[in-house]
């Protein structure tokens, strides 16, 4: 589905390291084999991001061939010096992304900036530029490359592979108390899961209030915006000269 606001990029890297939480436990790291929806929402927070709305992922088309590759990390310990771990990187990606963004009711403050066509615009001027901010896969070692494209455009590695390829169980991302929209939601840290299955390449994400399968990690209190330029008028300004 394309809403009015939606917005399409392609995001591209050597390498991309979507890490499973469950192998976080040992100091290794192991990437999922497709993105997570925060993974792809970070991504476009780094292209242009404002409290006024939340960024909304609705799908993504892997573009190249699944592979892997496994290298020797010697991270930093917590308690001083390095240690030997093993990470599993993705390998050689290119991913399609289509999202549009919703107002964040969580915000009522911020209710004067809530102007469609000013953000659109911005954001599309934004991922034309490769972003405002360095753009990762997953962490910090893995630089990606934002750019424009025709979401569904081009050949993908997968266009032609019958039935679907299914996933198992994946975290999705995490719900924060300025971004609840369910009442169960409000005032609390929320972590998400769900199930993804993948069809000739793509992925389709459901939006975080439909996750299902979830857990409530801790409260938590919505961070205010006073005293400053909530209005996003004068950055508009900015944005708008010499064009």
């Amino acid at each position: 589905m394309k809403y009015r606001n939606t917005v399409e990029f392609q995001v591209s890297g050597d390498y991309a390291l979507f890490s499973d939480p469950v192998t976080r436990v040992g100091g290794e790291k192991c990437s999922y084999h497709i993105p997570t929806y925060e993974a792809l929402k970070g991504i476009l927070q780094s292209v242009y991001w404002k409290p006024t709305f939340v960024w909304i992922i609705d799908a993504v088309r892997v573009m190249n061939p699944i592979r892997t590759e496994t290298k020797g990390i010697r991270p930093i310990c917590y308690n001083g010096g390095n240690e030997l771990a093993y990470y599993t990187y993705l390998k050689n990606v290119c991913y399609q992304v289509r999202a549009h963004f919703e107002w964040n009711e969580n915000r009522p403050e911020l209710e004067q900036d809530r102007n469609e066509h000013k953000h659109h615009n911005i954001a599309r001027r934004m991922i034309a530029r490769g972003g405002r901010r360095d753009v990762f896969l997953g962490t910090r070692e893995c630089q990606g490359y934002v750019e424009r494209c025709e979401f569904g455009a081009g050949r993908g590695w997968y266009d032609e592979t019958p039935g679907e390829t299914a996933f198992g169980f994946m975290y999705h991302g995490i719900t924060y108390a300025d971004e609840a929209v369910l009442d169960e939601d409000r005032g609390k840290m929320t972590v998400r899961f769900w199930r993804p299955v993948m069809r000739q390449g793509y992925v389709s994400f459901p939006p975080p209030e439909a996750c299902k399968e979830k857990r409530h990690i801790h409260a938590m209190e919505i961070k205010q915006f006073t005293g400053q330029n909530c209005s996003g008028l004068r950055e508009f300004e900015k944005e708008g000269e010499g064009e």
